[in-house]
């Protein structure tokens, strides 16, 4: 395989982060060409001068100077899309709906993109689907479920004919098992330690709440054209099988890793084609219990909530993966307790009103009404 160039958006981040140690791990396969933040100017300068990549993006324009006097001889911007052009493949970790401009350009180049970045096509999945068909254009999850999804997937020769369900496989989060009652006075810190997953703080939260695998419902039905009626969650608390697909004959394929993200990242990076760095190799003399349960939808309504807005469709995911941003940044904040979180959220979407999008504006719009919305309820 020729070597390939990676570009990762969000690269002091989690995702961006294990990205550069697959490349690392198989220097031969693969070089860094592009890295792109925020503001993490720091990180990104001494990443940059360990991989030597042609493009730094530095998405906060005050920062551009500095960046680039530290960079003699890379090219410096602050347009996020920059990194695309230097790329074979792109690897979106960016956080939130700041990464929907890097999805739409890698697709529309005709580029692999493997995307981290949950809520872009959630938002804006009527506006990813037409680009999915550009010639050369692959959307390949990172997700560790929709990866295991993906993988599963290629056991079929008509996946439109004989899947009959997905199943989306969750940890159950921190506080899996507890009462409604017992989860009032949580803490951030309590919210933040996940048992199986180390994940940024605001991924990390939506696992307490599970508002993350009711995004991933709406993500896979986006990316498998699988109806939400057939999409379920399985609670898996040891989160070794990734996520399960059932066929019409009855059999039901799944893929079973230790967590580790480096192996969706990897997956993504060679696809079609496999690393040979085996992240996640699972020890079976030591793997003795594999359990599975109903999430408790009652205690974690942020999971409904996620399926009533894919039903709705149109702008809904929008405006609540916008709200969702508000209302989480506002608990980590300490303004809010845990609780609030599918409160607010939910007051959110009981009083927007949902339209079709057909530009980015529309899902910009979408988007900005469900953050104003979440700021009117946490005014209040």
């Amino acid at each position: 395989m020729t070597r390939r160039r990676i570009a990762i958006a969000g690269s002091s981040g989690s995702i961006g982060t294990q990205t550069i140690e697959v490349v690392q791990a198989e220097p031969q396969n693969y070089v860094v060409t592009a890295l792109a933040v925020g503001s993490s100017s720091e990180a990104v300068i001494e990443q940059a001068k360990a991989l030597q990549p042609e493009v730094v993006v530095v998405t906060n324009p005050s920062l551009i100077s500095s960046v680039a006097a530290a960079l003699p001889g890379v090219t410096v911007t602050s347009q996020l899309t920059d990194i695309v052009d230097v790329a074979d493949v792109v690897i979106n970790g960016v956080v939130g709906f700041a990464g929907l401009s890097v999805t739409l350009e890698t697709l529309r180049a005709g580029k692999i993109l493997g995307l981290a970045n949950k809520e872009s096509l959630i938002a804006a999945g009527p506006l990813v689907q037409p680009l999915r068909s550009t010639p050369g254009a692959e959307l390949v999850p990172v997700d560790s479920e929709h990866c295991a999804i993906h993988q599963c997937l290629r056991s079929s020769n008509n996946t439109d004919q004989e899947v009959s369900r997905l199943l989306l496989t969750a940890s159950g989060g921190p506080f899996r098992g507890r009462s409604t009652d017992s989860l009032k006075n949580v803490t951030v810190a309590e919210a933040l330690s996940h048992p199986t997953w180390k994940m940024g703080p605001k991924i990390t939260i939506d696992s307490s709440t599970l508002m993350n695998k009711g995004l991933e419902v709406i993500e896979a039905h986006e990316l498998f054209r699988v109806s939400f009626d057939n999409i379920d969650v399985v609670v898996h608390p040891q989160s070794v099988v990734h996520s399960m697909v059932e066929f019409t004959d009855g059999s039901t394929i799944a893929q079973l890793s230790m967590p580790d993200m480096r192996l969706p990242i990897g997956y993504a990076m060679g696809y079609p084609h496999r690393i040979g760095t085996p992240f996640g190799k699972i020890d079976w003399a030591s793997l003795s219990t594999l359990t599975f349960e109903t999430p408790d939808k009652a205690t974690f309504p942020c999971l409904e909530l996620a399926y009533a807005a894919g039903r709705a469709g149109g702008t809904a995911p929008a405006a609540l993966s916008g709200a969702n941003e508000v209302v989480v940044e506002a608990f980590l904040q300490g303004r809010i307790m845990w609780a609030d979180i599918a409160a607010v959220n939910g007051a959110v979407m009981d009083s927007f009103a949902v339209t079709t999008p057909t530009t980015v504006d529309d899902i910009l719009l979408a988007d900005k009404q469900g953050r104003e919305l979440a700021m009117m309820e946490l005014s209040q």
